[in-house]
């Protein structure tokens, strides 16, 4: 039987499959925005891969080592994605990184469960504010996930 924390974990996982289907999307509209002062599609996939990155370099050593998660400021983080998106990387390049970049950070989740479900605060935070739940690197899956879907109605709503 698959536990709730290897289910929100496989949902994480799950997620490429649907970005597979974005290499049928028409080059012309990869890079333009999905709305006017949001980011385009290219530039979203590269966000989810830079935070997914994010978690294999710092979130996950930083937890093993004892200490909390602390995330950068989103808007220069999410930039840099952004720019990278925009300098000149292709379809296809960009969601294998991605997918390769999830499907790494996966297996490093289903082997670690201990530091998957360790309370641990988040940029000095013990709980969540809005859920009061305590913080947890599954708990940053479990909302990385309802990220991953608000993304993609983001680009179903363009194709």
């Amino acid at each position: 039987m698959i536990s709730l924390d290897q289910n929100t974990i496989l949902r994480y996982k799950e997620f490429t499959e649907w970005t597979d289907t974005l290499r049928e999307v028409e080059d012309t509209i990869w890079l333009r925005p999905i709305a006017e002062g949001k980011a385009s599609l290219g530039e979203i996939i590269s966000h989810l891969q830079n935070w997914d990155a994010y978690l294999i370099s710092s979130i996950i050593p930083a937890i093993k080592n004892g200490e909390g998660m602390v995330f950068p400021d989103f808007d220069s983080f999410n930039k840099m994605a952004y720019e990278y998106a925009r300098l000149g990387i292709s379809k296809d390049r960009l969601l294998d990184e991605f997918k390769q970049t999830r499907l790494q950070l996966v297996e490093i989740l289903l082997s670690e469960p201990d530091v998957v479900a360790k309370h641990v605060t988040v940029n000095g935070v013990e709980t969540c504010p809005h859920a009061g739940t305590p913080y947890s690197l599954l708990y940053i899956i479990h909302e990385f996930n309802d990220h991953d879907n608000h993304h993609k109605n983001q680009i179903l709503t363009l194709i």
